[in-house]
């Protein structure tokens, strides 16, 4: 079984290469063998975390190299759900982006782009998930920098290379931070191998352990998007089409909480900075939701409240307690799949209107009614209502919290309880002005236009054009046929508007909200496994007797 480890990560790049090498030919094969990767590994992660949780962590040695010499990787039970929660996703959206056209329209992704890129971000995902060791937790990171780079960017408007920008700045600024840590960890340990690191770094200054670990926490809380340090997130995602959004939304900050517990717990037991930690958690959880109030747009409301609900993670992980590592592994999942389907169904919505702007939405719930359903279910899921998923991760965080009874844990769960009321409130005032209330004027028709195709104003184009799209911030709005190929300038992308929306769409989103159910008609094996995987984190010692044989 151990041999399975690395084909998670193995088995998407080979498949990226056999699709350069097509090029954009073939491309319903090309679809198809991508689909089957995306399978493929799906069950691997499974299998994987099955083996885990009967076998304990099963580890590979690239190459035959011992620690600290060869490349390691790792598969417990936290890296086996986290492979399989992100398989699952990874290939709803790949289904949704093919219903979309995302992946065989030459003008804005061409196959022999999107398949590839997207492929290299799973294994980057899947290289992160299983990584043993410091460096090839940084080469993972990597692998997703350069994939979601050139997925961000898709399509080369100014609007989104604007964006895209930002967003390699921020990543290759706490890439350099990374690779400072790693060579400062090295420095005092000799190693940069998880499973050595657990020993040789309680040996180490107090000084210094703390700095290492205020450095890897900066990196992590970075990648995650954890405030102060979220400011380039929700600038960054909107901008991206409706696949590549949910999927970033989704996994990519995720990467981050889970490399925060995994070194918290592995390297840092007893931590200094807990405080820290769990005023960072809080003021992730306020001024994300805060942030979602004041939106007025569809994408920018579940780009706050991803911030805002980062938080409820980093919580856990500040308690450090069997019952807090528990209730955050409970939450990552939970969040990755439900964050995921808003962001999918905010891209039915884009689909069908050509804006996700909740001021010039209305009537959804009467014109869409499926639609309306695929948010509903999700959007209450992740206010927290009973007996669904979110509901179980927030009661188990709020527990481990008042369990401790410290100053900084009754603020968080105070904090916890007055997030999930805000996010409510939220997801009320969408329903109502997207759903709920009649359409407003100029609104009513499928498929309105209501930006101009230029991402500045003053664009020289021609004539004809610019009478069929209505100038933006003119308030008019035009129907045009359904089908028709329209562009967006809210968004700097183009939406091909339709009254029906093709149905791998549907199914996708639709699966991604069965997915968020499961968790809650599976929610004692859930609990009952995650409070084995907090076990296993805080114990250590099963990882490093997998890794090191002893």
């Amino acid at each position: 079984m151990n041999a399975l480890v690395p084909l998670p990560v193995l088995l998407p790049l080979c498949v990226t290469g056999l699709k350069l090498a097509i090029g954009p030919r073939l491309q319903r094969f090309q679809r198809f063998i991508s689909l089957a990767v995306l399978g493929a590994v799906l069950v691997l992660s499974v299998l994987l975390m099955i083996a885990a949780d009967r076998h304990g962590p099963l580890s590979v040695h690239l190459g035959d190299f011992a620690p600290p010499i060869g490349i390691t990787l790792v598969a417990d039970r936290l890296a086996g759900l986290m492979l399989t929660v992100s398989s699952a996703v990874t290939l709803l959206v790949h289904v949704y982006s093919l219903g979309q056209g995302m992946a065989d329209r030459d003008d804005q992704t061409p196959v022999g782009v999107f398949h590839p890129a997207y492929l290299i971000l799973v294994a980057g995902v899947s290289c992160t998930f299983l990584a043993g060791d410091l460096v090839n937790l940084y080469v993972g990171f990597e692998i997703m920098l350069v994939a979601s780079f050139v997925l961000l960017t898709i399509g080369g408007t100014a609007t989104r290379i604007r964006a895209g920008s930002t967003y390699v700045i921020i990543s290759l600024f706490s890439s350099v931070l990374f690779l400072v840590a790693i060579a400062m960890t090295y420095a005092f340990a000799g190693t940069v191998n998880f499973a050595q690191l657990a020993g040789r770094l309680q040996e180490a200054p107090d000084g210094a352990r703390t700095l290492l670990e205020a450095m890897l926490l900066t990196v992590f809380a970075i990648k995650a998007a954890v405030f102060p340090l979220a400011a380039w997130l929700p600038d960054s995602y909107p901008t991206a089409p409706a696949p590549v959004t949910a999927v970033f939304a989704g996994l990519l900050t995720k990467v981050g909480v889970y490399s925060m517990l995994r070194t918290q717990t592995l390297l840092f037991p007893g931590h200094r900075l807990g405080d820290l930690l769990m005023l960072a958690a809080l003021a992730s959880m306020v001024v994300g939701i805060l942030g979602a109030v004041a939106q007025t747009d569809l994408k920018r409301v579940l780009s706050f409240t991803l911030i805002s609900h980062i938080g409820y993670m980093v919580f856990g992980i500040a308690l450090a307690g069997r019952g807090s590592i528990s209730g955050a592994i409970v939450y990552v999942a939970h969040h990755i799949t439900v964050q995921t389907t808003l962001f999918l169904v905010a891209g039915l919505v884009e689909r069908r209107d050509g804006t996700t702007e909740l001021t010039r939405l209305g009537g959804l719930a009467k014109s869409a009614p499926l639609v309306a359903v695929l948010f509903f279910v999700p959007a209450m899921n992740l206010a927290g209502i009973p007996p669904l998923s979110g509901f179980i991760g927030k009661v188990g965080l709020m527990r481990a919290g008042i369990d401790n009874g410290g100053g900084w844990a009754w603020a968080l769960v105070a904090g916890s309880a007055a997030t999930s009321l805000l996010t409510l409130y939220v997801m009320a005032k969408v329903w109502n002005l997207a759903f709920w209330r009649d359409a407003p004027p100029g609104a009513e028709g499928e498929g309105v236009v209501l930006e101009s195709a230029g991402d500045e104003p003053g664009d020289d184009g021609d004539d004809e054009d610019d009478e069929e799209t209505p100038v933006a911030g003119s308030g008019s709005g035009r129907p045009v046929p359904a089908g028709a190929v329209v562009s967006a300038g809210l968004l700097g992308q183009s939406i091909t508007t339709t009254k029906r929306l093709p149905w791998p769409m549907l199914l996708a989103t639709g699966a991604a909200v069965a997915l968020g159910l499961l968790y809650t008609v599976l929610g004692g094996p859930l609990t009952t496994f995650t409070e084995a995987a907090a076990a296993e984190l805080l114990a250590r010692t099963p990882y490093i007797e997998a890794v090191l044989g002893r």
